[in-house]
């Protein structure tokens, strides 16, 4: 593929804005909780209202491995234009987290390979490969969850979350709140299961923000539903 895309702007020149938006506070700051890019998002996504969905543009700036032209590639791709193993290998080699969860969230998500990369992922030894399996499954638990063996979920989760490396427990944690909240007849034991094995329980959360510790978060989105 050459340089220039075929709308005309070429990866040169987006790799030039983005080094000119580079901040070291900023970077700073998304290090701490594991991306390697100095680049503010709203300033990110202003360049990709800009540009617009650009397909052979995104490819370009995902291939130079850069976090931050990888961010702007998954707002300007089409996310259909993607095959399954190109999915498969653009998810192992994202690196950080922001990436990956762009990634699920912006593209597979709309992809119609979703499905059957939520199931391979799923099962995958790999435990930040696992996570976006566990995500592609909360998303079902909440809009589809016909075909899904909640109660299976529940069993995985109650057996392994509590040891799952970081990425993976926060993803089954999301899916265990997730049955609580939408799903009455699992909800006394997803908050049973979150209480007994405490996972986030003492996770930092900001005034006004809901705490990510699973019976917490239940109660209190079944609560604002019921207020609603």
């Amino acid at each position: 593929m050459t340089e220039t895309a075929r709308a005309g702007t070429t990866v040169a020149e987006v790799m030039a804005e983005l080094a000119a938006l580079e901040d070291p506070k900023t970077r700073a700051v998304n290090e701490r909780h594991g991306d390697d890019h100095g680049v503010n998002l709203s300033k990110l996504r202003a360049i990709a209202k800009r540009l617009k969905t650009r397909q052979d543009l995104a490819e370009e700036l995902w291939g130079t491995g850069d976090s931050a032209a990888r961010l702007l590639a998954l707002l300007i791709c089409r996310p259909k234009a993607f095959g399954r193993d190109e999915l498969d290998a653009m998810l192992r080699e994202a690196g950080t987290p922001k990436v990956h969860d762009w990634l699920v969230n912006y593209v597979v998500r709309k992809s119609p390979h979703a499905e059957e990369l939520r199931v391979v992922w799923f099962a995958d030894p790999d435990p930040v490969v696992a996570s976006a399996g566990w995500a592609l499954t909360t998303e079902r638990v909440a809009k589809r969850p016909d075909g899904l063996d909640l109660a299976g979920l529940l069993d995985t989760v109650e057996a392994e979350m509590k040891d799952a490396p970081p990425r993976l427990q926060w993803a089954m944690n999301h899916c265990l709140a997730q049955i609580g909240i939408e799903h009455p007849e699992h909800r006394a034991r997803a908050i049973a299961i979150g209480e007994r094995l405490e996972v986030l329980k003492d996770y930092p959360t900001s005034p006004g923000c809901t705490s990510p510790f699973a019976p917490v978060w239940i109660d209190e989105m079944v609560r604002r539903r019921a207020e609603s």
